[in-house]
């Protein structure tokens, strides 16, 4: 099965495609799609929809697996990372593509195996398991391979209904 997982943003958009044939990931690509500060929000949000369709195109994942939101102290930035999650879901959706969603807690306990894991701990359990050299820059890529694993590994998750 070919994974895509996203870690939501609106200035870096993690990106990760793996095969998972039910017993090794295999890393297919991954990236970001960023958008620079200062650009009217509408723009940025065309640029990660746009990007978004390139990658889902170019790659044809059988899943996308993406991170749930929550809501930390500053409202403003998350109702920005909703809007721009909500592009990149837009953009599965529209070409088909099952989306399921991962809390940060889950992804955790399925890369490391204890859900109060930290950062480093996630970041380097994921380039272990996909045999990488080095642990994936920005840290929202390495973030989304870690997000596609725990796809692979849950077989399912909470499914995003289709409409």
């Amino acid at each position: 099965m070919k994974i895509l997982g996203i870690d939501p943003g609106y200035a870096i958009v993690g990106f990760g495609v793996v095969e998972y044939d039910g017993y090794k990931f295999t890393p297919i690509h991954f990236g970001a799609i960023t958008t620079a500060a200062g650009t009217d929000f509408t723009l940025r949000l065309k640029t990660i929809y746009d990007d978004m369709n390139t990658v889902l195109t170019t790659f044809a994942p059988e899943a996308m697996a993406i991170e749930k939101l929550f809501f930390n102290t500053n409202q403003k930035t998350g109702i920005d990372v909703a809007q721009a999650r909500g592009v990149t879901v837009l953009a599965a959706a529209n070409m088909n593509i099952p989306i399921f969603e991962y809390t940060p807690l889950q992804v955790k306990q399925s890369v490391v195996g204890y859900g109060r894991a930290e950062k480093n701990q996630v970041m380097e359990m994921t380039r272990r398991i996909l045999g990488l050299a080095d642990v994936p820059k920005p840290d929202d890529t390495a973030d989304a391979l870690a997000i596609a694993i725990c796809h692979g590994h849950a077989g399912g998750g909470v499914k995003i209904p289709k409409f």
